[in-house]
């Protein structure tokens, strides 16, 4: 395996420690931080659609408080504005010139919370700063932050007074996840751990930004054999084909797709992608991506039309080490 065989291993070792530390704070959940942590390593966005409670802005809490990564919230309201996310230029008398005051884009963790609750105009300018990694102020460009990663969440339960992101800008986000309610045993769990002290505020980073930087780089690295490559064009085909089908998954998808399946093969301990890679990433990473019939829209539908895919789709069988 040579030195991609150490570059493995690091990334299995690296993957432990962040995902064993989130453990400390959030109970069970253990993919949804795994997929997390995957989207992270691949340069990506996360939409994380559940009902309020759930604990989404305590994982994005401890996913930044474990890589010692500025993190910053954002509570998105139809009143809020574009200057509000990304900062304005304010006049300082004092100076006679203006000042920069920066928004809470400009960090490496961004919580943007119920992000369907702001006005399209607002949304796109958030969707600027995740696709082009960069800020806009006054016709002045500006870095918000590297790494730069928001986590989006929106509730799908209640829909009076939001605004839901068109197809286009769901397509930017990299991944969406639920997390779902606990089960008995997980909730027991959770009144245990909070029992007499708030964990998260315990919680030491085991990561730094140059690490992060380091293993971003060695996932990128990751082998993919042609038969896997074909295998993830056959499905993405696929999502194209049907009577129901009014949009199916882009090349940008496809290469969403690719990004995460290095990283999630780089945190298993591995120098390829297998094809359980892409089983375990293609609802998560393409689901989103798709536009169905009127008659059989829904994120339920999407997800369960790409499962059955997954199991029409043949799957290579060859040997897919470098």
């Amino acid at each position: 395996m040579g030195n991609d065989g150490r570059n493995a291993s690091h990334g299995k070792m690296l993957g432990e420690k962040v995902l064993s530390n989130i453990s400390k704070v959030i109970v069970g959940k253990e993919q949804t931080a795994r997929l997390l942590l995957t989207a992270l390593l691949a340069d990506g966005h996360v939409l994380l659609e559940d009902v309020p409670g759930t604990g989404k802005t305590k994982l994005a809490k401890t996913l930044a408080k474990s890589i010692s990564a500025d993190f910053a919230r954002i509570q998105f309201t139809p009143d809020l504005l574009p200057s509000d996310i990304t900062g304005l230029n304010v006049f300082d008398r004092q100076k006679n010139e203006f000042i920069l005051r920066k928004g809470p884009v400009f960090t490496n963790i961004l919580l943007a919370d119920e992000i369907n609750r702001a006005t399209p105009r607002t949304q796109a300018g958030l969707l600027e700063c995740m696709e082009e990694r960069q800020v806009t102020i006054d016709g002045e460009s500006y870095v918000p932050g590297r790494p730069f990663f928001v986590i989006a969440t929106q509730n799908p339960v209640e829909t009076t007074g939001t605004f839901p992101l068109p197809e286009a800008q769901m397509d930017r986000f990299m991944m969406r996840l639920s997390m779902g309610l606990p089960d008995r045993a997980e909730e027991l769990a959770i009144l245990e751990k909070y029992m007499d002290k708030e964990p998260l505020a315990e919680l030491e980073s085991v990561l730094t930004l140059e690490e992060l930087a380091t293993a971003r780089a060695e996932a990128g690295r990751t082998f993919v054999h042609k038969c896997v490559q074909e295998y993830m064009v056959d499905i993405v085909e696929a999502t194209r084909d049907g009577d129901q089908v009014v949009m199916g998954v882009s090349p940008r998808g496809n290469l969403a797709l690719l990004r995460c399946a290095k990283a999630y093969a780089f945190l298993d301990g591995r120098d390829y992608v297998a094809p359980d890679d892409i089983k375990a990433l293609v609802v998560p990473v393409l689901a989103h991506r798709i536009v169905l019939g009127y008659g059989s829209a829904g994120t339920e539908n999407a997800r369960k039309w790409m499962e059955q895919i997954i199991s029409d789709t043949p799957v290579p069988t060859e040997n897919f080490e470098a």
